[in-house]
């Protein structure tokens, strides 16, 4: 099996579990393909005792029947007869359990939990039962559940009004990887590259391993995104759709609320997003929007000095970015469709909101860098009739770092011109915002800024090297 590359605070975290005097229930959640699965299993693996996996778009009794199965496996020389519902289901695990002699911690995981709440099922009622009544009396079971479905795993698990009210022990959200997860990953798959290829995948495919996991260490980084999204029979092609079904009843209405704000890099609001999708307000808005933020796709952000309910809604799933701006554009027969668009407008375009986003995936990078990790601080935005600011570290030292991030080929010039702007844009901040903290214009690039006579109103130049440290 590969190697388990980063995730030090999950495995910790779940190793702490084994170690722990009481019966444990975690909950890990996550979008697809993220890796929840490989780090149970990794972590995990001599501990298991039983695994089920529940499967897309079929009935109770196909879930049933895939339980029996799971449990034959793990009981060969005992036949498992064929269960009714779910709480003989539980019933034929208490057994299996007790007939366990060891008194070491004993790991059951249930992988895709949504998908074995079907409908009319009592799933979810057999669970609490089998978790009220037997697991959490011992001391010696780690029930470890799992789902893509981040809403289902939030409104049914850690917001249930009934018998499961309260009773996860241990949450954890696993994220997309950082860039120096990625370059560790692709180093450990001998892919090498330098950080500047490596920024640009992550651009477009953002820290997800699974994708990463499909390059072609022998392929460079053009050819490894022409091939996987322009190709004919290119994956991330069909990619997109797939990915939103299998998270969300009625992804169509997630997929046009994506759409709209691929439109919109600052983001929308509420009300915008309301205009443009013809979505009724409401409930299921709000649910929607939770949804797709809690899966890590939006997030959710207020601008400096503006209260929660001017908030905005921007894209920050960078495959989603990618496939909405280019791969679905794309025509099918044109399979040198990324090779022919590099360093063109288009690109350029594309490429400066991407790497904004990869820096507010990183902003703990960003403060490490800065030296501000202790400090509390907000981040924010800002913007006026005449100038924005797109990231803002309010800090409680008295300090407010302006943020200009910028991705070039080369070093980035400031030019006369250029500097003329953030002078400006720098005192209408100060007056209009009427701080009395102290500015200080933060760089982030590429490959940093180009030394002249006008980098020196830059108080911090920081590189795409931070990301890796």
């Amino acid at each position: 099996m590969n190697p388990l590359i980063g995730r030090k605070k999950e495995i910790d975290l779940l190793n702490a579990y084994l170690k722990s005097e009481k019966s444990e229930f975690i909950a890990v959640y996550g979008r697809r393909r993220v890796g929840k699965t490989f780090l149970i299993r990794k972590v995990y693996e001599n501990k298991i005792i039983f695994q089920l996996t529940g499967l897309a778009n079929v009935n109770m009794a196909q879930q049933l029947s895939q339980f029996t199965s799971a449990l034959n496996l793990r009981k060969p020389n005992w036949k498992v007869n064929p269960v009714k519902n779910w709480f003989e289901a539980f019933q034929q695990l208490i057994a299996f359990i007790d007939n366990k002699s060891s008194n070491e911690k004993k790991v059951i995981f249930l992988d895709e939990l949504p998908w074995l709440d079907t409908k009319g099922s009592k799933f979810l009622s057999a669970l609490e039962h089998f978790w009220n009544s037997y697991a959490s009396a011992r001391n010696d079971i780690i029930l470890i559940v799992c789902g893509s479905a981040a809403s289902w795993i939030i409104n049914k698990l850690f917001k249930n009004k009934g018998g499961l009210h309260n009773r996860i022990t241990g949450k954890i959200k696993l994220a997309p990887f950082t860039l120096k997860e990625v370059e560790a990953f692709l180093l450990s798959r001998n892919a090498i590259y330098n950080r500047y290829q490596v920024l640009i995948l992550y651009m477009a495919f953002g820290g997800i391993p699974f994708y990463i996991d499909l390059i072609k260490s022998e392929k460079s980084v053009i050819q490894n995104i022409n091939d996987l999204c322009f190709s004919q029979e290119a994956p991330f092609r069909i990619e997109f759709e797939n990915l939103y079904a299998s998270l969300f009843n009625k992804h169509e209405n997630h997929i046009q609320v994506i759409r709209a704000l691929s439109n919109k890099n600052k983001g929308l609001s509420r009300n915008e997003i309301i205009q443009i999708t013809k979505l009724t307000n409401g409930g299921g808005l709000t649910r929607l929007l939770n949804e797709l933020e809690e899966s890590s796709f939006i997030r959710s952000y207020k601008a400096f000095g503006k209260n929660q309910n001017n908030k905005l809604y921007q894209l920050t799933d960078l495959y989603s970015l990618f496939y909405l701006k280019f791969i679905e554009k794309s025509a099918r027969d044109d399979e040198n469709f990324w090779i022919n668009i590099v360093n063109t407008p288009t690109y350029f375009s594309w490429s400066g909101y991407a790497f904004e986003m990869v820096c507010l995936h990183h902003i703990y990078f960003i403060k490490k860098a800065l030296g501000i990790s202790g400090i509390q601080s907000a981040i924010s935005t800002w913007q006026s009739s005449k100038a924005q600011i797109d990231l803002i570290i309010d800090r409680k030292d008295q300090v407010i770092n302006l943020c200009e991030m910028k991705f070039s080929l080369n070093e980035f010039a400031i030019d006369n011109k250029y500097e003329t702007n953030l002078r400006n844009k720098i005192e209408t901040f100060r007056l209009q915002s009427k701080t009395k903290k102290a500015l200080f214009l933060t760089f982030i690039t590429s490959y940093g800024i180009k030394q002249n006579k006008h980098s020196g109103m830059v108080r911090n130049d920081l590189n795409m090297d931070i990301f890796f440290a």
